[in-house]
């Protein structure tokens, strides 16, 4: 999953265990109601923020986790946190050639080389590919 927006936060580096490190940075949502998400990145990913600023306009890739505790009076908690594993400065994936045009055909070029799935554009001789009467 992916959250873009732009840098409102960013903490210190908060060592919380002998072994155990993170980070949080809080990104604003580009929506017509902006949402402030909190994204934790953890032990060597910390090092991934200093390259950033507050006010860059970024995309962070996430994992949601959820965790199950019991407190000591026996009642059922569950929490959520959100966890960074990569972030790029937004409109990046466009020259590293990892957004969803990388490998598409570019402008003006005849588009039947090479679709988006990395299939060839014609069927494969004893494929099934036509032999259905579906409209699509």
């Amino acid at each position: 999953m992916e959250v873009s927006g732009t840098i409102k936060v960013i903490n210190p580096e908060q060592q919380v265990s002998p072994s155990f490190k993170k980070r949080e940075l809080v990104v604003t949502t580009d929506e017509q109601y902006p949402q402030h998400i909190l994204i934790e990145f953890t032990q060597d990913r910390t090092d991934l923020l200093n390259a950033y600023s507050i006010g860059d306009a970024v995309k962070v890739s996430i994992n949601l986790r959820g965790r199950e505790w019991v407190n000591p009076q026996g009642e059922t908690r569950y929490f959520n946190s959100i966890q960074g594993w990569r972030i790029e400065k937004a409109g990046a994936e466009a020259s590293m050639g990892s957004g969803p045009a990388a490998g598409a055909p570019a402008a003006g070029t005849p588009s039947a080389s090479i679709p988006a799935t990395g299939m060839p554009a014609t069927p494969v001789p004893g494929s099934l590919e036509g032999e259905d009467d579906l409209p699509f």
